[in-house]
């Protein structure tokens, strides 16, 4: 098992200035912040970070700049997927991955691909990929789910293929893959909300949203459940639990940005279709941040 990609792993936003530019500025400080804030990955260029409203210039520059303030001093995930195989074989063959450790693919989208046709996409994604591959299951945004049995087939048949982010929602589908995955292949939970039963279960961490603002905070949820303390755990859960769910109301990643703007590290800038946070949301949204005594009132 590739234990670079164990415990808590943030899904990096891109910040952007009120002309829609990149911040870069602040993506430095976003970083330091979760450097400090003790993370075990970093995830560039997922859902989180507007992958599908950045050129890829501008994913290029993103990426070259973490790598630089990262400075090796965690593993770097980059995020190439989509739903044309050919294209997506193109990006990671062409793609300057200098400083990136291994490849999040998410599930071919829109299309709504066959099992049979999700595997043949992993298949050549494999025979392509000169990183490591994580599969990115997420049914609610890719309109198809990447059944249990998909999983374990490609997790048997190609050693580069060394885990999945799970977003599906069902723990009981993350089951059966936690109870025959091969014994060196990561599962990784893709909900903040469902961390705990999944480490539970016996998963082997997160690429959380959460984590773009308190680090530190959730990765002593992640840490502790990984070492057994399931005490410490949910209480570190249930003081998040507002929070998690409040940013996820108006959609992602309007709410962590504004989670980011109250702590003073970015502004809430978003790129359109995406908008921010609505007055009232933002309000809650300050007030769970106080009541979980990560704000000063």
């Amino acid at each position: 098992m590739d234990n670079r990609f164990r415990g808590l792993g943030v899904a990096l936003i891109t910040p952007f200035n009120a002309d829609g530019t990149i911040d870069r500025p602040a993506l430095a400080k976003v970083v330091e912040h979760q450097l400090a804030g003790g993370i075990d990955f970093i995830v560039v260029m997922g859902t989180t970070g507007e992958s599908a409203t950045l050129s890829t210039e501008e994913k290029g520059q993103v990426l070259a700049q973490v790598v630089e303030v990262v400075r090796q001093r965690v593993p770097v995930v980059f995020g190439i997927g989509g739903n044309n195989t050919a294209a997506v074989i193109d990006q990671l063959r062409t793609f300057n991955l200098d400083g990136v450790d291994a490849i999040l693919s998410v599930s071919p989208y829109y299309n709504k691909p066959t099992q049979e046709g999700i595997y043949q996409h992993y298949k050549a994604l494999a025979g392509a990929s000169p990183r490591p591959i994580i599969l990115y299951n997420v049914p609610g945004r890719t309109m198809s789910n990447i059944a249990p049995e998909t999983t374990l087939r490609l997790a048997r048949d190609f050693k580069n293929i060394i885990g999945i982010k799970e977003a599906s929602g069902n723990l009981d589908q993350i089951g059966q893959i936690l109870k025959h995955r091969p014994k060196d292949f990561l599962v990784i939970s893709g909900d903040d909300a469902l961390t705990l039963p999944i480490l539970a279960l016996g998963g082997d961490g997160v690429i959380s949203v959460v984590g773009n603002a308190f680090p530190a905070e959730f990765g002593h949820l992640v840490h502790s459940a990984m070492k057994g303390d399931f005490a410490a755990a949910a209480r570190g859960h249930l003081r998040l639990i507002d929070i998690i769910h409040l940013l996820f109301t108006e959609g992602n990643p309007g709410g962590i940005k504004e989670a980011l703007k109250i702590l003073g590290l970015c502004e809430n800038h978003v790129r359109l279709p995406l908008v921010p946070v609505g007055g009232e949301t933002a309000k809650k949204l300050y007030q769970a941040l106080a009541d979980a005594e990560v704000v000063k009132v």
